[in-house]
């Protein structure tokens, strides 16, 4: 959920932090207020391109940044930060993204940094943002088999075919390393013996290559770090004039007066802190200038260990699993390689024994994986009719009575044969794909081809009703999407009358479960909000800015006669009451 935005020097906003709660949010304001200017700032730290036309005029940096909470049951995004070492602070993370002038970009969570991937795959764990050109989840179709799964409740079970499938795969992977020819076994088996034995020689200890380059460091400068040393020491201790000798001198003549005046207590004590701390100072320095020695030897030594060490990196460090170290240090990417290599001699002297063995277990999970897929399979079928049917529904009541939506299951490969021939991947046997017809009489295609903005957000946010359904009813806080916050623009485009009574109830009641953000135009949608916010353009000392306020009760009602008719006349603003008391919800921005 997404708690604090900050944005600065973006666009026509030159220092803007807004604080956000649960439920629905809405944003409205004039036409060229810069409400797409907040969509645009959101999709920048949502991992959206960006060039140095975003940097406000006069400014050398754009950045936003935003103060997360991770939902304790939302497992991709929980999973992809504890894969990186990531730690949330009490249970929130910050998240910044900036561009330069110069066209130099820098993302960060909390101090780790990222690439625009990284951020990317990260916050559409935790965002979803709907509008013309805005990056969805939903439009890639490989969130499209994990979406049905949660919506069947068959999630754990999919992960549990998972864990099969890539133990059937380690298993045909250790076969077929024992199959290898007599003659090229020995070969592979020598030459892997002879790679443990070099690493096992080496004694390696994870880290080791970056303290060594540290000590080389140290040791390379030598004269710098003696000489910065020895002007430290004089200047501490060595001689009448140092700090070590003023601070004795001052403490003796603030005794004398102190023992006549005791009001010069207070300066008597910090002298005696200053002088103490001097003295501690000092101990710490002789001892640390004794033990200063240019060691050439030592020296000597510590290049031969690393340059060791980038030998056997250059040698194994890329054949480890993950490629070149694979996210790992030097030395545990060797050591990687060693127990792969360890590995492959095992299964490389496996007897003829050993081989059946492992073709039998090899066959029981071939079966176990035909049983899994089958009932995967059985499952997604009966799950896809029930979700086709109810987005359908739900996209009828939002202005779009054509509009079929359809849930494609296609066979991952030909199946004439049955079980001996069914093609699994690491989710089953199914190659799962949402599909729609946006009117009556139009073939079912791809979702990212849905043309209109308003079209594409109403699709979606009928498939997050359908996906949330379940959720609302029982009052949680999870969904079958995972996405904790959604943010909608250009929703209303096109529509009116029941179709955007429509959008606004289906907003609120996934406000119930979900965190929503949405850019509207409609009274009749913005008087559901939970929290409604007013977005401005101002002038200032020559410049336009854009603001964004939160709207007290009696402003919403300003507002909401605002959108109605233009104006704030008494007709406007009697409808405006009208409309919060029938749509309104209870946890309104309060006074």
């Amino acid at each position: 959920m997404l708690l604090e935005l900050s944005i600065r020097n973006y666009a026509l906003i030159e220092n803007l932090t807004i604080s956000f709660e649960g439920g629905l949010s809405i944003l409205t304001g004039e036409t060229g207020a810069g409400k797409s200017i907040i969509v645009g700032a959101l999709g920048f730290l949502l991992g959206a391109k960006a060039d140095t036309t975003v940097i406000r005029s006069g400014a050398e940096e754009a950045s936003v940044s935003a103060v997360v909470s991770v939902d304790g049951r939302n497992r991709d995004a929980l999973d992809w930060i504890a894969s990186r070492g990531i730690e949330p602070e009490d249970g929130s993370l910050t998240v910044r993204r900036g561009i330069k002038v110069s066209g130099r970009g820098s993302i960060w969570i909390r101090d780790a940094p990222l690439t625009r991937t990284d951020l990317s795959e990260f916050m559409s764990f935790m965002f979803d943002l709907h509008g013309q050109h805005a990056h969805q989840s939903l439009l890639h179709k490989n969130n499209h088999r994990r979406c049905l799964d949660r919506f069947a409740g068959i999630e754990d079970e999919a992960a549990a075919f998972n864990r099969v499938f890539v133990e059937l795969a380690e298993k045909r992977r250790s076969l077929e390393d024992s199959l290898v020819s007599e003659r090229d076994r020995e070969s592979r088996i020598e030459l892997l013996k002879f790679s443990v034995d070099e690493i096992d020689r080496a004694r390696l200890k994870s880290g080791e290559s970056r303290e060594l380059e540290a000590e080389s460091a140290r040791l390379a400068a030598f004269e710098k770090l003696s000489g910065g040393v020895e002007a430290a020491a004089q200047a501490l201790f060595d001689g009448e004039s140092s700090v070590l000798g003023l601070s004795r001198r001052a403490r003796a003549g603030i005794d004398s007066a102190a023992a006549l005046d005791s009001s010069l207590s207070g300066i008597q004590q910090r002298l005696d802190a200053l002088y103490y701390e001097a003295e501690d100072l000092s101990g710490e320095l002789r001892s640390y200038r004794a033990s200063l020695t240019f060691d050439p030897a030592r020296l000597e030594a510590v290049e031969e260990r690393l340059s060791l060490i980038h030998r056997l990196k250059k040698k194994y460090s890329g054949r480890a699993d993950g490629g070149e170290g694979g996210g790992k240090n030097i030395e545990d990417a060797i050591l990687a390689y060693r127990d792969e290599a360890a590995a492959g001699i095992e299964a490389l002297s496996a007897s003829e024994e050993n081989r059946e063995r492992q073709r039998a277990a090899i066959t029981a999970l071939e079966r176990e994986i035909a049983r899994r897929a089958a009932a995967l399979g059985a499952k997604r079928r009966a799950a896809s009719d029930r979700l086709a049917r109810r987005i359908s529904g739900i996209l009828g009541s939002l202005g779009m009575p054509g509009a079929a939506f359809t849930v494609n299951l296609a066979p991952k490969g030909p199946i004439p044969g049955g079980q001996a021939n069914l093609v699994c991947g690491p989710w089953g046997a199914d190659d799962v794909e949402f599909l729609i017809a946006a009117n009556r009489g139009e073939n079912a295609r791809e979702l990212r081809l849905v043309a209109s903005g308003g079209e594409l957000s109403r699709v979606m946010l009928a498939i997050k009703t359908a996906l949330t359904a379940e959720a609302v009813a029982d009052g949680q806080a999870a969904a079958a999407d995972g996405a904790e916050t959604l943010i909608f623009d250009e929703i209303d485009t096109g529509i009116g009358g029941e179709a955007a009574i429509a959008v606004g109830e289906y907003l609120q009641k996934i406000g119930a479960v979900k965190q929503i953000f949405c850019v509207t135009h409609l009274a009749v949608i913005a008087c559901r909000a939970d929290n409604h916010f007013r977005v401005e353009k101002i002038p200032k000392d020559g410049r336009t800015l854009t603001y964004v306020n939160p709207l007290s009760a009696g402003d919403r009602v300003n507002e909401i006669a605002r959108m109605l008719s233009g104006d704030r006349g008494e007709t406007a603003l009697a409808h405006a009451r009208e409309l919060l008391d029938k749509y309104g919800v209870k946890n309104r921005v309060k006074d």
